[in-house]
């Protein structure tokens, strides 16, 4: 009979073992890990099950009752810790880590779903910590997307038809509504909640518990319940290497668009763009992502 712990690719089924290792003091510690060697197709545990409709790269390793489903691609160098279930039609790229009880892949909870295959894409090394859940699209003419480098803390939830950028973060427990787009280096912070169709700007953050049903801005701190919009992600941007120029820029961007709240938002973006800051790169980026915006803007 076919073992159905291996996938099309030539893998290498083997226990977890324990090693031993010796300090300068001769102190022996134990270690619990796979004895394996450099670039070697795939270790899956026995009592791992991976379909034979599965395509494991290279140095996978794919820990104790872990479930990878049939048209599920994992790229070279990713690793299952245990308890992992991957579902498909569903391709990741390489060292992509999976933490124990994460569930990506798994049909789409859109009540239009109709039952046909759909998708979800993932790039390079992206985290997926313990019961962090991601659907797939719910139309085959729409994935969902998750980039590269990524941080998907504890029972964080990405929905059907969601894009994400690179470098961003969900705190724990942040959920994630239908079609949401995140740009890069977002960070949205624990239990915050996002509302269907919103975009959350780039080098943007979002607080604790905050509802979002708008779109947030990008490079500002937004917060609350409904949140609002309180502050330049001033912090943020500096860790990511904005020069002084590009913050003094977005802080009149700010001034112009977000305190005053009450103020006609088309006058402040006309006013604004009358002003020496309208003409920079990043302040060019704010007003369009405004004047694009189907939602509105979180202010």
């Amino acid at each position: 009979m076919p073992d159905h712990r291996l996938g099309r690719s030539d893998h290498v089924v083997c226990h977890w073992v324990h090693t031993t290792t010796q300090t300068d003091s001769e102190e022996k510690k134990t270690s619990s890990f796979p004895i394996v060697f450099a670039d070697i197709p795939a270790v899956i545990h026995p009592s791992a099950i991976v379909s034979p409709l599965a395509t494991l790269g290279r140095n996978v390793r794919i820990g104790p009752f872990c479930i990878v489903g049939a048209n599920v691609e994992l790229g070279d160098d990713c690793v299952l810790h245990s308890h992992v279930v991957l579902e498909g039609h569903a391709k990741f790229g390489r060292a992509n880590e999976f933490f124990p009880f994460a569930a990506v892949g798994g049909k789409t909870q859109d009540l239009k779903y109709q039952g046909d295959p759909t998708y979800l894409e993932v790039g390079d090394s992206n985290v997926f910590r313990e019961n962090v859940t991601v659907h797939r699209g719910t139309h085959a003419s729409l994935p969902t997307r998750i980039g590269s480098h990524n941080l998907l803390l504890c029972y964080s939830h990405v929905a059907h038809d969601c894009q994400l950028g690179d470098h961003i973060i969900l705190s724990n427990s942040v959920g994630v509504a239908g079609h949401v787009i995140v740009e890069d280096h977002a960070i949205i912070s624990g239990m915050a909640a996002v509302h269907q169709f919103c975009r959350i700007g780039r080098h943007s953050i979002i607080g604790g518990c905050s509802k979002v049903v708008q779109d947030v801005p990008p490079f500002m701190i937004v917060d609350g319940n409904p949140a609002t919009t309180r502050s330049i992600n001033l912090i943020g941007l500096q860790r990511r290497g904005f020069s002084e120029e590009d913050v003094k820029a977005i802080k009149i961007a700010y001034k112009k668009l977000f305190l005053k709240k009450d103020a006609n938002l088309a006058t402040s973006l006309s006013s604004l763009k009358a002003t020496h800051a309208g003409d920079h790169v990043q302040v060019r980026h704010l007003i369009r992502f405004i004047e694009e915006s189907s939602r509105g803007v979180t202010r």
